[in-house]
């Protein structure tokens, strides 16, 4: 197991023998063409350039309010841009099959509406929105027209990450005792200054914690598939600039077995048989990434865990040995829209659903009460 696991790191398991569309029972030649509404510099970067280098993914249409970033997405993409009014009232709608939901956390649920009332599958970007009583109209709103929806948790669909999900689900590491996750995202750095999205607490529902902090959340809860049950947290701003936002979140989150404490108990845990995570992320200091479990007979460490297109480098340690592996993964992104456009054309499953977004929307806002309260929560 410990050899045979990772002797293909780069296998798409969720595709066909080959590849192709067809083995799934869709039309084998067929191409998901994709909307992308709201094109800030994770999208027009990362997120359009990763489909047009995929297999089955094509970017088509762009929607902004910017004029000037239409301007230039047309002429390096060849797509047809369009404003929101226009969005809204079906322009191109023939144009795409799919949207690609990448506003601020806030918006995500008017633009998914009309995705979804257009008959438009979609992709939203994590987390969902920035209430949980919103992202749960959010999926419904997917639920009632009938339309596919994928909460944008890229990691999982990183070929390295799903290997690692096989070896932990197959023993390979024994019973999980813990796991621990960092992510620190200066959001400050380079060009970028306080007067964005991401530092208002309306627009975006929290700071580091849902921006960042959901990646090791979400990845250690898809490596190990496990819900988690209690949280506790602390988070600090000793930075003016983050005055609505968690410039720095702690939290610590119980999984796979309830403990039976009652609700806002901060007393002694018995965990029964469930893990425990200790996760972080802040929105200032170096830049960080990563991810370690501990189970009883091994550990898996990852270094560079969750940057985009990261060389991922993974330890894998158990009594049979260790194994390195380093520029064995892909470009998660890509993996990311082909995986779902695969699915929406072969009508395939979608792991990251809503539902999984929801999970994490529930948590996350343990998280804050925790948090604001000093008490653990159980979810």
């Amino acid at each position: 197991m410990f050899e045979s696991t990772f002797a293909d790191a780069r296998r798409r398991d969720w595709a066909g023998e080959d590849g192709a569309i067809g083995d799934r029972g869709g039309d084998a030649d067929a191409v998901t063409r994709i909307a992308t509404v709201g094109c800030g510099n994770y999208a027009r970067s990362v997120s359009i350039p990763a489909m047009e280098r995929g297999d089955y993914a094509a970017p088509t249409v762009v929607v902004s309010g910017d004029p000037e970033k239409r301007s230039r997405l047309v002429d390096e993409f060849g797509v047809t841009a369009i404003g929101y009014d226009e969005y809204e009232a079906g322009v191109a709608s023939d144009e795409y099959d799919a949207v690609y939901v990448a506003t601020p956390n806030r918006l995500h649920l008017p633009h998914v509406e009309t995705a979804a009332a257009h008959g438009k599958h979609v992709l939203c970007e994590k987390p969902l929105e920035a209430t949980v009583e919103r992202a749960e109209r959010l999926v419904a709103a997917c639920d009632d027209a009938g339309v596919r929806l994928m909460t944008a948790y890229r990691m999982q669909t990183d070929p390295v990450m799903r290997r690692l999900r096989e070896f932990v689900a197959g023993g390979g590491i024994g019973d999980l005792q813990r796991a621990s996750g960092d992510f620190t995202f200066p959001v400050l750095g380079g060009d970028a200054g306080p007067d964005q999205w991401r530092l208002d607490g309306r627009l975006a529902g929290g700071g580091a914690l849902y921006d960042v902090g959901v990646y090791p959340l979400n990845t250690a809860r898809f490596l190990v598939g496990d819900h988690p049950v209690a949280v506790s947290a602390t988070t600090r701003s000793p930075d003016p600039t983050f005055d609505e936002v968690d410039q720095h979140v702690d939290f610590r989150v119980e999984f796979g077995a309830a403990s039976g404490v009652a609700d806002g108990d901060a007393g002694a845990v018995d965990g029964g048989d469930g893990w425990v995570g200790n996760f972080s992320a802040s929105f200032s200091g170096h830049p960080n990434t990563s991810l370690e479990l501990l189970g009883s007979e091994g550990r898996i460490a990852i270094r560079s865990a969750f940057q985009p297109g990261a060389d991922r480098e993974v330890t894998v340690e158990t009594a049979e040995g260790t194994i390195e592996l380093a520029g064995a993964g892909a470009d998660e992104t890509v993996e990311e829209f082909d995986y779902f456009a695969h699915a929406v054309a072969a009508g395939g499953d979608i792991e990251p659903d809503g539902g999984d977004g929801l999970v994490d929307m529930r948590t996350l806002a343990a998280i804050q009460t925790s948090a604001r309260t000093g008490a653990r929560v159980e979810l």
